[in-house]
């Protein structure tokens, strides 16, 4: 088995999409970098790759008894050995995965670029190894869970936000007050004016779902901001989304 040392993790936990587990020039200073002692690396085919980057479901067993309690952190001087972790690649992506000693990939990391390059260096040339998914679950993408498209290319902040306006939005659609659906909608086109009349609550959300999940502008982030105001929760998480984001752009100046 190949292993890797003195790694840099930036663990993101609970995330089943691979867009939310940040590329090392997203990471920011609070986020809490970690160094892992000794990893095991595996070579797997790009669907098993696919699973464990964008999903939360159990992990083939002969995986697990491969690389069980082969992973040792270092914390302050000491040596901890951990149950289950690994870096997968499948030569053209990399990704580290701690279960937390559960059967899913609960924590994900990418590497540091220098990291990522000894990555394809030490399996160039090896075959994959080959492990048999148990019935996984197909993903199913939705307005908590948007699909790796409706969030291509946009920054950390700016799909940390979208998710937030996402949250807002699937709270809009159970309101006790259907009429302000329309609000928002005409908020957001207002050309949607003359038309609200004829759209029930439903029909005008689905407009307004619809015109939102694609892409990320200005447009998206003022409908944002004015749609969470006075709820404590959201608001909370944009002021802290939007200080963090200020922060790492003050530190790359």
């Amino acid at each position: 088995m190949l292993y890797m040392h003195d790694l840099w993790v930036n663990w993101f936990e609970g995330e089943e999409n691979g867009y939310n587990v940040c590329h090392f020039h997203e990471w920011r200073k609070e986020d809490g970098i970690e160094l892992v002692d000794q990893i095991p690396l595996l070579l797997i085919d790009e669907d098993l790759f696919e699973f464990i980057e964008n999903d939360l479901q159990e992990l083939p067993k002969s995986m697990l008894d491969d690389i069980h309690k082969r992973t040792y952190m270092k914390k302050n001087q000491e040596r901890k050995t951990i149950d289950y972790a690994a870096v997968v690649t499948d030569g053209r992506s990399v990704l580290v995965f701690d279960t937390l000693g559960y059967s899913l990939p609960v924590k994900k990391s990418r590497l540091i670029p220098r990291q990522e390059r000894l990555v394809f260096d030490m399996v160039e040339g090896k075959r994959p190894s080959i492990y048999e998914l148990d019935n996984p679950t197909p993903k199913e993408y939705h307005i908590l869970s948007l699909s790796p498209e409706k969030m291509a290319g946009l920054t950390r902040r700016e799909r940390q936000l979208k998710q937030l306006l996402m949250m807002a939005l699937d709270q809009l659609r159970h309101t006790d007050h259907p009429e302000e659906v329309g609000y928002w909608l005409t908020e957001w086109d207002p050309s949607q004016y003359e038309l609200m009349k004829e759209l029930t609550a439903e029909a005008a959300w689905q407009r307004l779902y619809y015109g939102t999940m694609e892409g990320w502008s200005k447009q998206h982030e003022e409908l944002c901001g004015k749609l969470i105001k006075g709820q404590p929760f959201f608001e909370t998480m944009w002021q802290s989304e939007n200080q963090k984001s200020t922060k790492h752009l003050k530190s790359q100046n």
